[in-house]
């Protein structure tokens, strides 16, 4: 006796714009905190970490881009449905 597959649970889809939004967030937070302690952070050889900061904030856009074009196809494949 063949046992009776369960069927397949749908993929989860949920909206990306979010996610890319929350990551610049944090770069940007990040980033101004470390402005605050700015000074300490050259003291220690770090400075660095504000460009890191940055260049996190900047590549945020083309992930947003990104992500807004998928929450536009996941749009339309629901209005297909």
């Amino acid at each position: 006796m063949v046992p009776k597959q369960q069927p397949r649970p749908e993929p989860l889809d949920p909206p990306m714009v979010p996610f890319a939004l929350a990551g610049m967030v944090a770069w940007a937070v990040a980033g101004l905190v470390l402005l605050l302690i700015r000074d300490r952070l050259a003291a220690s050889g770090h400075e660095n970490w504000l460009w890191i900061c940055l260049a996190g904030f900047l590549w945020g856009f083309p992930g947003l881009a990104v992500m807004m074009r998928h929450d536009a196809n996941r749009r339309r494949r629901r209005a297909a449905n």
